[in-house]
């Protein structure tokens, strides 16, 4: 990588702007915060659009989805498995080649200007008097401005949808919501009467109208999420117990899981996929191979390097399983933004495959609602993505295997400070005392 310490000098004078940011308690207008972030992420997306290093899936992968769309073919296919996600944003990639920009600016564009808006979305999420903070400290963020000006990965596009169909789901009103407001009483009452009080949770409200236009447009853009990739799945739980009741939840659900089959439908028209190849396209989007050795505890099973281990990936994956319902269980009362940010922190250390575009998932939540070990893990995980991004890259092929192999198994000790970043002080939602008092009609709404 070229340009690599004017990246890093950038990057440190972020994170120390941020601190002391959090120190002065800096508020500025929020569009300080996005001007900010603009500059920073413009002047970075430059410098590695010209360097002569480029990322390799970035070119080998994404590069060719953008050209199959250009020529009428699909990107899934057409890039050999490169793609193997929905044609939403290879679209996009499309569009932006066929206006004639060179890719190694077009395919960043795309990300960079996802991770702008994402400025004041984390503003909205944060809400109250620290909304401009927040924005303006995700605004520095290390890890967003290397994912998205030098990477070019495609998570700042699925967090837009994602922390969008957040904000617009918990409405107006105050930021600190409860999470499921059903206490004893309250079940007890539903086991006796179930049928009963499903009826009452199904009747519409005076605001029905209101909170199902919410719903759906809180889906619509859960679906957008899920359209970029398929890991925002984790974030529906928060989403759907941000809004109202019952009724509102399974609209938001439905409108969910229709943008993704609408993109996948109408791929023969948008795409160039015959319907033959519809089931191949479903095969490959679901097809994830096994490959281990990059993050956390599986390098120590790998010696460092990538390797396909399908038991110690399987292995993994069930340990995400147990733990997001232990996560579940244990958040159930919590602000659902709280319990989003506990469910993506737990993935990030029970996971056995990890790049590192992953650790964004969880910072404009942890951002947006800082623990007291947030910066801890927002630096820890930084320092580890940059060493990867700025410093390694100098090397050749050799060196950076050898490199690779201390890198991936140093990141074991980000795995504790993970852990304390989780918001064990807010495993009950300060709101939770306004519904302290379940009324088993408050109850019914709660289901």
């Amino acid at each position: 990588m070229d340009y690599a310490v004017l990246t890093g000098v950038v990057l440190v004078t972020g994170v120390v702007l941020a601190l002391v940011a959090q120190w002065r308690d800096w508020r500025p207008p929020l569009y300080v915060a996005v001007l900010v972030g603009i500059a920073v992420r413009v002047l970075i997306m430059y410098t590695s659009a010209i360097d002569s290093w480029q990322p390799v899936d970035f070119m080998e992968s994404f590069k060719p989805a953008g050209e199959a769309v250009l020529q009428g073919k699909d990107p899934v296919l057409a890039s050999e498995g490169g793609w193997h996600f929905l044609p939403t944003i290879p679209y996009v990639y499309g569009i932006l080649l066929w206006l004639g920009i060179p890719w190694e600016y077009a395919g960043r564009l795309v990300t960079v200007v996802a991770d702008i808006v994402l400025i004041p979305l984390v503003g909205k999420l944060a809400g109250g008097p620290k909304a401009s903070l927040r924005a303006l400290q995700y605004a520095f963020n290390p890890l967003a401005v290397l994912i998205a000006s030098v990477h070019g990965q495609v998570e700042p596009v699925a967090l837009v949808f994602g922390v969008a169909a957040f904000v617009v789901a918990r409405g107006p009103g105050a930021p600190d919501r409860p999470g499921v407001a059903i206490d004893a009483a309250g079940l007890g009452a539903a086991a006796r009467r179930p049928v009963a009080m499903l009826r009452r949770a199904l009747m519409p409200g005076s605001d029905d109208r209101a909170d199902l236009r919410r719903a759906m447009l809180a889906g619509l853009l859960m679906g957008l999420a899920l359209c970029a990739k398929s890991w925002p799945i984790w974030l529906i739980p928060g989403m759907l117990l941000l809004l109202p009741h019952l009724r509102a939840r399974i609209a938001a659900l439905v409108m969910t899981g229709i943008v993704p089959v609408f993109f996948l439908l109408t791929s023969p028209i948008f795409a160039g996929t015959t319907l033959d190849e519809i089931p191949a396209v479903i095969r490959t989007i679901q097809d994830i191979r096994p490959i281990v050795g990059e993050w956390g505890y599986t390098p120590w099973f790998t010696g460092g390097d990538w390797a396909l281990m399908p038991g110690l990936a399987s292995f993994g994956t069930k340990l995400i399983y147990v733990s997001v319902v232990g996560v579940l269980l244990l958040w159930r009362r919590a602000d659902p933004i709280d319990l989003t940010t506990a469910i993506l922190l737990i993935f990030m250390v029970m996971t056995p495959r990890l790049g590192a575009q992953y650790l964004l998932w969880f910072m404009p939540f942890l951002v947006a609602r800082p623990t007291r070990w947030a910066w801890p893990a927002i630096i820890g995980t930084s320092f580890w993505a940059a060493f990867g991004y700025l410093y390694m890259t100098q090397f050749g092929v050799n060196d950076w295997w050898y490199l690779h192999r201390d890198w991936s198994r140093a990141s074991i000790v980000l795995l504790p400070v993970l852990l304390l970043a989780m918001p064990w002080a807010r495993r009950v939602s300060t709101a939770q005392d306004r519904v302290a008092a379940v009324s088993p009609k408050v109850a019914s709404t709660a289901l």
